[in-house]
């Protein structure tokens, strides 16, 4: 469609003109400096109306304000229920921070100088990207619910891991995507997280791109420079060609996530069998019976969630809090007790200032999970609600060995 320019040869693009408007769709990969090279030339050329990055408002906050942690509201995070989300985040900085170390170059650098130079020209930044927590939302509520468990765990996995990026996993990146590569690492072979992680951002983000006239109020020929992963390239000008439904409908479509039943039925299910387990046992074996097994119940849950707290590093009223609510919040839907324990862990030890900055650093080494205040809150979430949960099917096992015994 038009005579690729010379800072262009060599370098994984497509053309693709629609509706007015003129998409050059530059391939990057983001560990190279060669990208970052292109980039600059490609918005340095001064032939483009406006610039398009794969990225989402958080993860260009934490490409460009090394600061951002800091002004996090921790206890806000914990009692919203985005725990698993921010150690998500946790989890990618790290991988982000092996492959710095190991290559050299900070991933993604080429989707930074995109912005910045796009601004440096006064020219209108678009961030087409999906938001990475809407992503993870999406790609746990297709798994099922050992899957979910396999995703929990290998996050909770990748968030002690130092080890190198392999040589394998480098070169997949250089044609792929940061946050495929990233997944990969605790969900890998799952059809599931690659149409939510690549084929469902290629759709959403040429949907976005779509309705870029609309946004930058240009009037005659546009064009629109995206700097996206190479691995998307395919797909993205795929889409951008031959979609027909609306823009907005597609959008709306992918930013939605599956609502679970509104009816608890685990929840239910658990707690009749406890309490009817309760009642039973008081009504055929009278006093004795029906105390030891609340007593068992008690003593199985609350004493392995106390355990989980205190193996996180708990402040004894934080481990108190564990042990009292374990019994209690695998009756209630709405409660956790590794949320209960781990707001009282950052009410009585308030994380500081200091403790954000060096979030990232610290959590690269596993004494640092327990000197730094705020990852030793994360650990108390996932520790305690650990212990709580093999307390469960602990005593529950002991209630039916007696109820049936």
């Amino acid at each position: 469609m038009t005579e690729a320019p010379a800072w262009l040869h060599g370098q994984p693009h497509e053309w693709v003109e629609r509706d007015g408007v003129e998409y050059l769709l530059l391939g990057t990969a983001h560990v190279s400096r060669e990208s970052v090279e292109a980039v600059r030339d490609a918005i340095g050329s001064g032939g483009f109306d406006a610039v398009a990055v794969e990225l989402d408002e958080q993860r260009l906050q934490a490409l460009t304000d090394t600061e951002s942690l800091a002004r996090l509201d921790l206890v806000e995070v914990i009692r919203s229920g985005r725990t698993a989300m921010f150690a998500a985040n946790l989890a990618l900085a790290g991988y982000q921070r092996r492959l710095a170390e190991q290559l050299g170059i900070e991933p993604g650098a080429e989707l930074k100088r995109a912005v910045l130079e796009a601004r440096a020209r006064e020219l209108p930044v678009h961030l087409i990207d999906r938001d990475v927590g809407l992503t993870f939302r999406r790609a746990s509520a297709r798994l099922g619910w050992w899957g979910r468990a396999k995703l929990g765990g290998g996050l909770l996995t990748s968030l002690f891991v130092s080890e190198e990026v392999s040589d394998e996993q480098i070169e997949k990146l250089k044609q792929g995507d940061m946050l495929e590569a990233s997944f990969e690492e605790f969900a890998s072979d799952s059809p599931d997280i690659y149409e939510t992680v690549i084929a469902e951002r290629d759709h959403y983000m040429a949907a976005r791109l779509r309705q870029l006239r609309e946004d930058t109020n240009l009037d005659g020929q546009v064009r629109v420079l995206a700097v996206v992963g190479a691995g998307h390239l395919r797909g993205l000008a795929a889409h951008l060609r031959t979609d027909t439904a609306p823009a907005a409908d597609i959008r709306a479509e992918l930013e939605s996530v599956p609502q679970k039943s509104s009816i608890p039925w685990f929840t239910i299910g658990l707690a009749a069998f406890v309490l009817g387990g309760f009642a039973w046992g008081f009504w055929q074996g009278g006093l004795d019976v029906g105390t030891d097994l609340l007593l068992q119940w008690v003593l199985a849950t609350g004493i392995l969630g106390a355990i989980g707290c205190a193996i996180a590093g708990g402040h004894p009223l934080s481990i108190l809090v564990a042990f009292l609510a374990s019994p209690i919040t695998p009756l209630h839907p709405a409660l956790a007790s590794g949320t209960l324990s781990a707001l009282t862990e950052a009410w009585i030890r308030k994380p500081t200032y200091a403790d954000f900055l060096a979030l990232r650093d610290d959590v690269q080494t596993v004494r640092g999970w327990w000197r730094n205040r705020v990852a030793r809150v994360l650990l108390n979430f996932f520790l305690t609600s650990l212990g709580t949960a093999i307390g469960v099917w602990t005593g529950g096992l002991r209630m039916l060995g007696r109820l049936f015994g």
